[in-house]
């Protein structure tokens, strides 16, 4: 096999590992009744802190009015609230609230707990080379 199509391949096989894996552990959360799109706004808020809602959006890559609704069923759950903009009185910020931090820790807790369990099965091996992989990723994931 040529260089260019075994790169191809090794591509597409990690692509869809990670795929696979990212649909694993998100289904290793807490039952919440919270969509995918809310936990996601939820994970960035809980990553990167208090934002406003555009540039949550931006983050999120969806449109300011879409990211309206996700807060505003988020904040009517408990998870998130709303403070005054310090700066701009035409904006809020937008935070986790205490029920959405905990939350956001059982579910960062499910998913290694299920990841430690899946990794307790292979051997010294594989799992440093796991390791080993996790640093290539991280380091491709910041480019």
């Amino acid at each position: 096999m040529a260089p260019a199509a075994q790169e191809r391949t090794l591509a597409s096989r990690l692509r869809l590992a990670v795929v696979r894996l990212n649909r694993r552990l998100r289904a290793q959360h807490p039952s919440s009744g919270i969509s995918l799109t809310q936990l996601s706004a939820m994970s960035t808020l809980h990553k990167c802190g208090a934002m406003s809602p555009g540039k949550l959006a931006a983050k999120e890559g969806v449109q300011p009015p879409s990211m309206t609704r996700v807060i505003a069923a988020l904040e009517q759950q408990g998870y998130v609230e709303r403070s005054a903009h310090p700066t701009d009185g035409r904006q809020a910020i937008v935070e986790l609230s205490e029920t959405g931090m905990a939350y956001m820790r059982a579910t960062i807790s499910a998913r290694e707990a299920w990841l430690d369990e899946q990794l307790a099965g292979l051997s010294p091996a594989e799992r440093k080379t796991l390791g080993r992989a996790s640093e290539i990723i991280e380091r491709i994931a910041e480019q």
